[in-house]
């Protein structure tokens, strides 16, 4: 190590300060972190690309600094899909630290792993007062029994006002209005109760009946159409 001559020059002074840094909440646990392996904890963390186009969800269960599980979910860019898949290859079994300077192709899943890292790094995590954390599988867990990211689709025009086309239920097939044109319910399908419909030998009509429902007051609609179309 190099110092200057102005630094050689001066005279030492004690650093009375030593007390360490500041605790933080992991896992049911008050912790001193000083190295990488002294985090742990599940957390999430919400990116986005440069334009703006896409965003991403990350989700990831750390213990002892190494990344067990992680869950990458994508919307709004095709290239984003493609990169989500290679993260879920790419960010398991590594330290956060490595992950964090990573390149992860897509800007928005580099943004969402700086923000979960700094989330993690002060101890704000989903996992922060659970003792133990949670297992590995929990962020798997986060997706429901159906295995789908939660996604909400909706849109709006002043010409022609709103649209439901997705929502946590399911994709939206029908949406029921009043005698004022207003929305009272919808009926939709869960895509992911079809599938597993489907995979278990079920006809495409009874796999899609079963998978099919209601949500408000759609019986009682004056009128039906159908959201994409009409």
């Amino acid at each position: 190590m190099r110092y200057t001559t102005e630094i050689k020059k001066m005279g030492c002074v004690a650093c009375a300060a030593k007390h360490g840094s500041a605790p933080i909440p992991q896992e049911g646990r008050w912790d001193k972190v000083k190295e990488i392996k002294d985090i742990s904890g599940l957390t999430h963390g919400v990116g986005w690309c440069a334009p703006q186009q896409g965003a991403c969800k990350l989700t990831l269960n750390i213990k002892n600094g190494i990344i067990e599980e992680a869950l990458i979910e994508t919307l709004g860019c095709s290239g984003m899909t493609h990169s989500a898949a290679m993260a879920s290859e790419i960010l398991i079994g590594k330290t956060i630290l490595e992950a964090l300077n990573t390149d992860l192709v897509c800007d928005a899943i580099n943004v969402a792993m700086r923000e979960l890292f700094l989330q993690i790094a002060y101890g704000r995590s989903q996992t922060a007062f659970s003792e133990g954390g949670l297992a590995v599988g929990a962020a798997l867990e986060d997706l429901g029994k159906n295995k789908r990211s939660q996604i909400g689709t909706c849109y709006g025009s002043k010409l022609k006002g709103p649209r439901y086309l997705e929502l946590s239920e399911g994709y939206i097939t029908e949406l029921g209005l009043d005698e004022n044109d207003e929305i009272i319910g919808y009926k939709y399908v869960n895509l992911g109760k079809l599938m597993e419909s489907l995979k278990a030998g079920l006809s495409g009509d009874e796999a899609l009946k079963q998978a099919s429902g209601k949500y408000g007051r759609f019986d009682e609609a004056s009128k039906i159409i159908d959201p994409r179309k009409e």
